[in-house]
C-alpha cells in the first residue's frame, strides 16, 4: 500500500511562517518544508494541492524517465492562455516540431552572428548612465534584454517602442506570475486587456511587415514564416520568446550584479579578468571563450539564483515516487531552487561561492544543477542566455564601476525569480 504523501502540520507549518516572515519569501518556507518532510510534500490549501518534489531523483523522474506521463499543458493557467500554442505549452509532436522549426535560430552556430547585437544593445542603454547617479539594475537589464531578443531574433529595432510597450510587458509578466489564480482558476482577472492587446497588435504588426520584406530566414522571425506557419502560430512562439526569453535573461543579469555588489572581491577579480581578457577591444563570441572567472560567477548566480527555480506538469497516470504515489490529474512541481541549495550535494549551499565551478572542481553529481532544466525538453535558449550573460556583464564591467546601495533585496516568485524590490547600484564611469 502506497505511503500518505508528507503534508505541513502543526511545528512544521509554523516554523515555515516564521521563515516566511524573516525572509519575505515563499522560498524561505519551502526550505523549511523540504528540511522537514523530506523529498516529497503536499500542500493543503483550498482549491490547491499540488505535490512538491525536490531533488536529483525526483527531477530525474519529470526531466526524463517519467517525462511522457507528464503534460506540459494546462488549460486553466494563464500562461497557457496567453501563450495559447507557444512551444513551452505544447506536449507531444506539437511541441517536437514547433521546436525543430525554432532550433536553427538559436542553435551555437548563430551565435557568432549575435554577438555584436548584444554588445550593441548593452551600449545603447549604458551610455544612458551618469555619472554617479544611482540606477536599478533590475530595470536597467530588462531593457537590454529586450533590446539584444528583438534584434537578435526578430530582427527589430525596439528602441522606438521600448518605452510605450514597457508597461504593457510588465503587466503581461504579472499575468502569467502566481497569484489568485492559482487557488481559484476561473476568478476574474480584470485589468489585463489593454497590455494584451498591445502586445498582439505589436507583434502581429512585425509579423506583417517581415511578410512584406522577407530578406534572410535565419533569425527566428523569418524561419518562422519560411516553415509556412500562419500569423496564429507565429504570434505565439514570437510572445513565448519574448516573455519567457527576455525575462530569464533579466533575472540572471540582475542576480550577477547583485552578486558581485555583494561581494567586492569577486567583482574586482571579474573586473580585472575582463580588462585582461578584452585589452580594450569590444568583447566578441572569441573573448567570451576566455572570461573563465566571469563564467563561474555566472554559474554560481543560476545556482543559487535559477531564473526559472520551479517546474510544473500535470501528471497524466499514477506516478510512483520513492514509495508513494502521485496520483493522476494531479498538478506536481519539482523546485530548482530547492535541489540546487540541498546540503547533501553543496557544500554551504547559502553561500556565494564561484570557486565551485573553477576547473579541477567536481562536477556536480547528475540532476542538482539544473539552470536550464534538462533531458529532450531543456532550455532551447540555453546557448544563448550563456552567451548573451557573459558578453553583456563584460561590456559593463570593461565601462563602470558599479557598488551596491545598501537596500535588503528578497528573491521574488514571479514569472521568474527575480530580486525585488530591485538591484540598485551607484555607477561609476571608468576612465
Amino acid at each position: 500500500m502506497a505511503k500518505s504523501i508528507p503534508t505541513p502540520k502543526g511545528p512544521t507549518s509554523l516554523r515555515a511562517l516564521r521563515a516566511l516572515r524573516r525572509e519575505h519569501s515563499v522560498l524561505a518556507a519551502l526550505e523549511v518544508f523540504n528540511r522537514e518532510l523530506g523529498d516529497i510534500f503536499r500542500f493543503t490549501l483550498p482549491g490547491f494541492k499540488p505535490v512538491m518534489l525536490v531533488g536529483p531523483e525526483a527531477a530525474r523522474m519529470v526531466l526524463v524517465s517519467s517525462r511522457d506521463d507528464l503534460r506540459w499543458r494546462n488549460e486553466a493557467d494563464p500562461v497557457t492562455l496567453l501563450l495559447r500554442h507557444g512551444v513551452l505549452v505544447e506536449d507531444g509532436d506539437a511541441h517536437d516540431r514547433l521546436r525543430r522549426t525554432m532550433n536553427p535560430a538559436l542553435h551555437k552556430q548563430m551565435l557568432n552572428n549575435y554577438a555584436a547585437a548584444m554588445v550593441r544593445g548593452t551600449d545603447q542603454i549604458v551610455q544612458q548612465w551618469r555619472d554617479d547617479e544611482p540606477r536599478d539594475m533590475l530595470v536597467e537589464m530588462r531593457r537590454v534584454a529586450l533590446l539584444i531578443l528583438m534584434e537578435t531574433l526578430y530582427r527589430v529595432d525596439f528602441s522606438p517602442e521600448l518605452d510605450r510597450l514597457w508597461s504593457a510587458i510588465l503587466k503581461t509578466l504579472q499575468f502569467i506570475s502566481p497569484g489568485l489564480w492559482i487557488l481559484w482558476p476561473g476568478i476574474p482577472r480584470p485589468g489585463y486587456e489593454r497590455a494584451l492587446r498591445q502586445m498582439d497588435d505589436y507583434l502581429y504588426q512585425i509579423i506583417r511587415l517581415r511578410r512584406a520584406c522577407l530578406g534572410e530566414t535565419d533569425d527566428l522571425l523569418g524561419g518562422l514564416i519560411a516553415a509556412g506557419l500562419d500569423d496564429d502560430l507565429i504570434r505565439d512562439q514570437l510572445l513565448t520568446m519574448l516573455i519567457a526569453g527576455h525575462d530569464t535573461s533579466t533575472a540572471l543579469l540582475s542576480w550577477a550584479l547583485y552578486l558581485l555588489g555583494q561581494h567586492p572581491p569577486a567583482m574586482s577579480q571579474a573586473q580585472n579578468e575582463v580588462d585582461s581578457v578584452l585589452a580594450g577591444q569590444t568583447p566578441t563570441l572569441e573573448h567570451a571563450a576566455h572570461l573563465h572567472y566571469l563564467g563561474q560567477v555566472i554559474d554560481e548566480a543560476l545556482r543559487l539564483y535559477p531564473p526559472i527555480h520551479l517546474g510544473s506538469r500535470v501528471a497524466a497516470v499514477d506516478l510512483p515516487f520513492q514509495g508513494y504515489t502521485i496520483p493522476a490529474g494531479t498538478r506536481v512541481m519539482y523546485s530548482i531552487y530547492l535541489t540546487h541549495r540541498q546540503p547533501a550535494y553543496w557544500d554551504e549551499p547559502g553561500a556565494f561561492r564561484p570557486e565551485r565551478f573553477a576547473p579541477g572542481q567536481p562536477r556536480p553529481q547528475p540532476y542538482t544543477y539544473l539552470p536550464f532544466g534538462g533531458g529532450p525538453r531543456n532550455c532551447i535558449g540555453a546557448a544563448f542566455a550563456q552567451v548573451e550573460t557573459k558578453l553583456v556583464l563584460a561590456r559593463i564591467l570593461q565601462q563602470v564601476e558599479l557598488a551596491a546601495l545598501p537596500k535588503p533585496v528578497y528573491a521574488h516568485m514571479g514569472a521568474t525569480l527575480e530580486p525585488r524590490p530591485g538591484v540598485p547600484m551607484r555607477v561609476k564611469r571608468r576612465l
